[in-house]
């Protein structure tokens, strides 16, 4: 049996996004009896185990519980349990889970750890925020050293397979995509469920729930939606699903902007309840100021929910209008990022066209069965990026 240690900064039960959820997915879809999959990542919480398996994972948490100071720490106390966990479970290749998780690794070679690694590329935010933090400039020749020695470097997007060469990588560069949530992907959710969700949320009849299941932060563009919300009717709101560092924020501009009775804040959910959201809603409008590839939209995909969104970044892949791509079919309505009055014509074209909707929907949900599944996604992981880590 081959043993891999992932890196990966937050993972399940409470700290959940497309990275988590991709980690997830893929080795859950590995034979346990073919990869021991172990992690190393940040106990956020006191109440969190140290160690516990979930899924196909022995996941290893290090730290001191929900600090800054934790985070700080995370670093160098992975660095050290890496180093053990290497000799101790005699591992056959490390996985960096995000760019910032190099930084381990790279240490961990640096004092003669030569276990080969892989990093995947998931970064959501853009190139320049990524290297250009001020707090991270100082520390780029450690993350240049990380590219540079990786064995190999996998990305969920073309635009994300264009950093590591920036970055002075040499090696082989893997394109495999994330996919579309499962419970999207099946279908299984009947009518009855969908009546009996609404009515746990109150939607009335006659009411339009505009949905993003993207987590509160400024890439999201979710204050771009709720400016929108001034040139629609009454009847439509927005239902804001996740957590984050710009809840406060938008919490305020909602007020100041007199919409507290047309948006609702779900707050942050399990992922499996995630689909009932989108199944409860109408449309879904995610302006992305920049994506690493988009799960979530994939997932409303899946979902049949006609998507609104910008081509930032992985978006561009799978996001699709006549105007900006008139040689491939419509998977989506495309808009230009900071642009609430694109956004409100985008949603009443939507609403206005209902036929061209079931077409673009079909076809949209076609793409993503086909292209975007975790159990194809997984077979190439397996074949093109693990099997090539572990010298098989």
């Amino acid at each position: 049996m081959k043993k891999i240690l992932i890196f990966s900064l937050a993972y399940y039960p409470r700290h959940v996004s497309g990275a988590e959820a991709a980690i997830k997915e893929i080795t859950d879809r590995i034979d346990p009896s073919d990869i021991e999959f172990h992690m190393l990542t940040l106990r956020f919480d006191a109440r969190d185990l140290r160690t516990e398996k979930i899924g196909n994972v022995i996941v290893h948490r290090v730290g001191i519980g929900p600090s800054y100071l934790s985070k700080i720490l995370f670093i160098p106390l992975s660095i050290l349990q890496g180093i053990y966990f290497c000799w101790k479970y005699k591992i056959d290749a490390v996985w960096s889970m995000m760019t910032y998780m190099l930084f381990p690794i790279a240490v961990m070679r640096l004092v003669g750890v030569r276990t080969p690694y892989m990093l995947t590329l998931q970064d959501g935010d853009p190139y320049n925020k990524v290297f250009g933090r001020r707090f991270i400039k100082p520390l780029l020749p450690i993350l240049d050293y990380g590219f540079r020695h990786a064995s190999l470097v996998q990305a969920i997007s073309r635009s994300l397979a264009e950093w590591p060469r920036k970055r002075g990588f040499k090696g082989q560069i893997e394109l495999v995509y994330n996919g579309a949530n499962p419970r999207d992907i099946a279908d299984s959710v009947s009518d009855a469920e969908v009546e009996e969700w609404k009515k746990k949320v109150g939607k009335k009849e006659g009411i339009v729930y505009l949905v993003n299941t993207a987590r509160l932060e400024y890439q999201k563009a979710h204050n771009d939606v709720i400016r929108a919300l001034l040139l629609l009717p009454e009847n439509i709101h927005f239902l804001i699903v996740g957590g984050g560092t710009d809840e406060e924020m938008l919490k305020n501009l909602v007020s100041e902007l007199g919409l507290e009775s047309r948006v609702i804040f779900v707050g942050q959910v399990d992922r499996t309840e995630v689909t009932m959201y989108r199944k409860i809603s109408d449309i879904f409008v995610a302006p992305s100021r920049s994506e690493g590839l988009g799960n979530a939209f994939l997932s409303a995909m899946a979902s049949r929910l006609p998507v609104v969104a910008t081509q930032e970044g992985g978006l561009a892949e799978f996001i699709f209008d006549t105007k900006h791509n008139p040689d491939v079919p419509q998977t989506a309505w495309v808009v230009e990022k900071d642009n609430p009055q694109a956004i409100a014509r985008a949603v009443l074209e939507i609403l206005e066209n209902p036929q061209k909707v079931e077409e673009v929907t079909t076809y949209a949900r076609d793409m993503v069965v086909e292209k975007f599944n975790w159990d194809m996604i997984a077979t190439d992981m397996r074949r093109k990026v693990f099997a090539k880590i572990l010298g098989e």
